[in-house]
């Protein structure tokens, strides 16, 4: 059964020449041309993902993105202008599991794809029933959510979890930001790309982690990162 991608772009030529490209890959697709839009089209059925564009009229994408946070993990990859940093890093902080800055290759869209398709699915057959606690916290792998010391759950963003869920399958190791990236959406850190360090400071808040002098998720100099803890594992 074809993967159903619903495409938010108001950009006429671009979803002409999307949809037709990732119809011959298999994908079905439907378009919507702003928010309204969208949200009728999720009236009819949840897409398996959904790619967004930040600038569209009316409501932005961004805040479409923190929308469809607060009702639904449904992957979300975020079309960003080339040089727009800024937009990128909000919309992480807005839930967007990755994003892909434009012009763009449709090659490399077709691997991002694949990539959040993949990893959502195995994620879920890995995952249903399982459970990783430490410092008094549980993620629930199944549920895709964390618990707080408290009993509270404290909802996650696609991209807060699957950080955190690598954090604690490799508990007090030093994993590199490449290695987060790599593991989390596929493909290594740019230069520049600021993906995991704001990934990072939103789980600090979540975890109620002081980013000034972190106890759990610890920043190892010219290393990475660490979940400084020890996790227990439960079926």
């Amino acid at each position: 059964m074809a993967h159903h991608i619903l495409l938010v772009d108001d950009d006429f030529e671009l979803t002409r020449l999307l949809e037709e490209y990732l119809s011959e890959n298999g994908y079905s697709v439907q378009i919507a041309r702003d928010g309204e839009q969208m949200r009728q089209q999720m009236k009819r059925g949840l897409p398996d993902m959904i790619i967004l564009d930040v600038m569209l009229p009316g409501e932005d994408g961004l805040s479409l993105c923190r929308g469809l946070r607060v009702d639904s993990a449904v992957p979300i990859l975020m079309l960003t202008a080339r040089g727009d940093e800024i937009d990128r890093i909000i919309g992480l902080e807005m839930g967007a599991d990755d994003y892909l800055p434009k012009p763009f290759n449709p090659r490399e869209l077709l691997a991002r794809i694949k990539s959040i398709l993949r990893r959502s699915q195995d994620g879920e057959l890995r995952q249903q029933g399982r459970t990783l606690r430490f410092a008094g916290q549980t993620l629930d792998l199944g549920a895709r959510h964390l618990i707080g010391a408290d009993g509270v759950v404290v909802p996650l963003s696609g991209g807060e979890f699957n950080l955190l869920n690598l954090l604690a399958e490799h508990p007090n190791q030093v994993l590199s930001r490449d290695q987060l990236l790599d593991g989390m959406a596929g493909r290594e850190a740019g230069p520049f790309d600021r993906t995991i360090d704001v990934l990072i400071s939103r789980l600090r808040k979540r975890l109620g982690d002081d980013a000034r002098d972190p106890v759990l998720i610890k920043t190892v100099r010219n290393g990475g990162y660490m979940l400084a803890a020890k996790v227990e594992r439960h079926a």
